[in-house]
């Protein structure tokens, strides 16, 4: 079967409209894969955004946990009255409470005066420190426990224990006396308060 020019001419019509449904084809293929790009382009814009929110989110909430944690211990603190002034009236007090709880025949104690630590800052505050030298004659060494357990656990400060050395006392002395303690024991230990610091 031969086609000549005259059959092309009644065919034209068709073959244009053939070419433009091929072109509408591809234009409708190109903008669907263009679509698709732009789709999966804006999906990920998103979850790399809500990624974003919800790490800040995460430190927002991670930082109010802090807060409110640190809130508690400083309230803690600031109910033992390890915030603020010494109080060493109160201090003096509870060694004479506990010298009487204990049965502590003897306990004798001088307190240094009351130094800033450098390079100890915590914020707006300052930790000060007192040390104090305490000697006093034991029964046994679980006196000397107690007593510094009783301080740890009732002071109006935190108390950090340097040294504490226990020596043998002669087995006559004090025999006169009735004396039964046969230990002597010397601590050494630092009274920390915390103060707020004035920035001028």
């Amino acid at each position: 079967m031969k086609i000549d020019f005259a059959d092309l001419r009644k065919l034209r019509a068709s073959i244009l409209v053939a070419v433009s449904m091929f072109a509408t084809a591809a234009a409708l293929l190109y903008l669907a894969h263009h679509t698709r790009d732009s789709a999966q382009l804006a999906r990920l814009v998103a979850t790399t955004q809500r990624d974003e929110a919800d790490g800040k989110l995460k430190r927002v909430r991670d930082e109010e946990n802090e807060i409110k944690q640190k809130s508690i211990l400083f309230n803690k603190l600031q109910e033992r009255g390890m915030i603020g002034d010494e109080q060493r009236l109160d201090w003096v007090e509870l060694l004479k409470e506990i010298r009487d709880k204990r049965r502590l025949l003897d306990l004798q104690y001088e307190i240094a005066p009351q130094r800033f630590l450098d390079g100890n800052l915590a914020g707006d505050f300052s930790f000060a420190s007192s040390t104090m030298k305490l000697q006093v004659k034991l029964l046994h060494e679980e006196d000397l426990l107690r007593l510094l357990g009783d301080l740890r656990s009732q002071a109006k400060a935190l108390i950090l224990i340097k040294a504490c050395t226990i020596e043998r006392r002669p087995t006559n002395a004090d025999e006169s006396a009735g004396g039964r303690e046969n230990l002597f024991a010397h601590c050494e230990i630092d009274w920390l308060t915390l103060h707020k610091v004035s920035r001028k």
